[in-house]
């Protein structure tokens, strides 16, 4: 006899050749919660200030043609105001009906988006799709050095007194 202790196969229990799904569904279920609770995270409201960019500047065109939307939302092609009904007639009067001219966009910081958006849809109304939004350019910031301890900021004093 070969080395078994047993030497009766028929000991009434049969070997199964299934595989047991049951672990592989709990994970996924707990991976289904994971993500349902992660995903409303991933989406976060956020102040945006449209304003100020620190991008490489674009080289600009021999003679840009900006337009502005002013404070009091009234609407100027280079230095002269113009209505917005007769935005179309200025424009294709500024470009000689050239419809591949890029209208810089230059709006006010207190201008409401709904206001820069009207202007938007107008010039793509008049057929002027090459759109740039002119800003502020600003220095790149300064590097800032991780602490290694989250939430706090590497340029503040150091904290005295006991915590």
């Amino acid at each position: 006899m070969a080395g078994g202790i047993r030497d009766r196969v028929d000991d009434g229990l049969e070997e199964s050749h299934d595989i047991n799904v049951t672990p592989f569904i709990d994970v996924m279920l707990v991976l289904l919660i994971i993500f349902m609770v992660a995903a409303p995270l991933a989406t976060v409201d956020i102040h945006v200030d449209l304003p100020a960019s620190t991008a490489q500047p674009v080289p600009r065109p021999d003679r840009p043609l900006y337009l502005s939307l002013k404070e009091d939302l009234t609407v100027a092609l280079g230095n002269d105001p113009v209505a917005r009904e007769s935005l179309q007639a200025a424009l294709d009067g500024a470009t000689q009906g050239n419809k591949d001219t890029r209208i810089f966009v230059r709006a006010d910081r207190t201008v409401d988006y709904q206001h820069l958006m009207e202007v938007m849809n107008l010039l793509r109304g008049a057929g002027y799709l090459k759109v740039a939004l002119v800003g502020l350019e600003l220095a790149p910031a300064p590097a800032t050095v991780d602490t290694g301890v989250p939430g706090k900021d590497p340029t503040s004093p150091p904290a005295t007194g006991a915590p």
